[in-house]
């Protein structure tokens, strides 16, 4: 009996990791929307780019100001309320936004959505790691993260080619109908491991949380390398639709799918291979994880330096193939690093934590390379984020040999 429950709960931890692939597929469809369809609004509304640059901003900045307290909701709330709380709040947002007639109506809604969107990855990430241990943890939330990449896919096309053909607000009434019905259906299929104390009985100080996830300095160092791949990560989500609609003449829909379908269709193959490296090396040295993304952060630094210069549309291509391959390595450990030096009760509060800080930074993104195109270029500025790259596997590095043993020995 104990051996058939065993057998079930095998199968099960990688049903959850299927759900909410789903989950967070609508998590990064519903916010990569609005980028294809930013020619649109600023005709419309007669918007300079600086100002399309708060519209997305101010999602950032606001889910950066809510990730804390989410973490901390992740580690003291059922998960399962968070997670479905969270994806019908943002469905009903992104719903909200195609009512939208003014700019204020955009920052505003755009803001509400990353309130809503703040509270998944806390709780989820948790979830995942209750179900898998170290044997299988990266590639678990490498299989996970790969639903990222298909969510910007889908929402940068599926929005440029509806905007196109029955205007701009057809794709933001399409994800968020489709959000609260799969809200509702996971209701009955998602489910917590019975062996965990339940989270509400939890005795749980919130101060005492933050100082338990920042003792470690390891964790500063990971949360630092954060905030530079995700401001260049922000920049090529943000500007690229745009900029290839206004350098190579691409329509909505092309702009839309080139901008996302290359460069995430790669980062799908490079965060299943940084999974599977991590896991093995982690068996090895417990720096595994950090070096793999390591790997990926430099490998992806002359991909980046070649996407501004590339003047043909094949060598854009070639170029933002290789950068989202080992960007693919990287974002297969962001969370699974994390949780290897951080304790098992304070997971969802970690990870509240580093995505607040890497908003943080990347939301300061859209602005600054709106403000800075207008002087250099954007192509200028999309090679520029080459060195933020750089700077981010130096830290990876000096912070794993400076602060993390050698040794087979690993978080729970």
């Amino acid at each position: 009996m104990e051996r058939r429950s065993q057998m079930k709960n095998s199968r099960y931890k990688w049903t959850v990791v299927g759900l909410l692939w789903f989950v967070c597929l609508f998590n990064y469809a519903d916010r990569q929307a609005i980028f294809s369809v930013f020619p649109l609004l600023k005709s419309e509304m007669h918007l300079s780019d600086v100002q399309l640059g708060y519209v997305a901003s101010s999602f950032m900045w606001v889910y950066a100001a809510a990730a804390p307290f989410a973490g901390l909701a992740g580690d003291r709330f059922r998960r399962k309320t968070v997670i479905l709380g969270g994806l019908i709040f943002w469905s009903l947002v992104t719903l909200a936004t195609a009512l939208a007639t003014r700019y204020w109506h955009l920052v505003l809604f755009r803001a509400l959505e990353g309130l809503g969107e703040a509270f998944y990855f806390p709780a989820s990430m948790s979830l995942i790691s209750s179900w898998h241990g170290k044997e299988t943890r990266s590639r678990a939330m490498s299989w996970h993260q790969s639903s990222v990449y298909a969510g910007t896919i889908a929402g940068g096309t599926a929005a440029g080619y509806l905007a196109e053909r029955f205007g701009w607000r057809s794709g933001f009434y399409l994800f968020g109908s489709l959000g609260v019905l799969l809200g509702l259906v996971l209701l009955a299929l998602l489910k917590e491991p019975l062996d965990e104390v339940p989270r509400e009985e939890e005795k749980f100080q919130f101060g005492g949380a933050w100082r338990d996830v920042l003792r470690n300095p390891m964790v500063g160092a990971l949360m630092a390398v954060f905030i530079c791949a995700n401001f260049v990560a922000v920049v090529f989500l943000t500007w690229l639709p745009s900029y290839l609609n206004r350098n190579f003449h691409m329509s909505l829909t092309m702009a839309g799918f080139s901008a996302t379908a290359y460069l995430q269709v790669a980062s799908v193959l490079g965060v299943l291979t940084g999974g599977m490296v991590a896991d093995a090396w982690t068996r090895k040295d417990r720096r595994g994880r950090m070096f793999t993304q390591a790997v990926g952060l430099f490998a992806g630094v002359p991909f980046l330096l070649l996407t501004g210069w590339a003047f043909q549309v094949s060598v854009f291509v070639f170029a933002t193939i290789g950068f989202g391959f080992f960007k693919g390595m990287y974002d297969a450990n962001i969370w699974a690093s994390l949780h290897d030096v951080v304790p098992p009760g304070r997971r969802a509060t970690a990870v509240g934590l580093m995505n607040s800080v890497g908003w943080l930074g990347g939301g300061v993104a859209p602005v600054a390379i709106a403000s800075a195109s207008g002087v250099w270029g954007m192509g200028a500025c999309l090679s520029a984020t080459s060195a933020v790259y750089a700077l981010a596997g130096s830290l990876l590095v000096l912070g794993s040999a400076r602060w993390m043993q050698r040794g087979a020995k690993n978080a729970a």
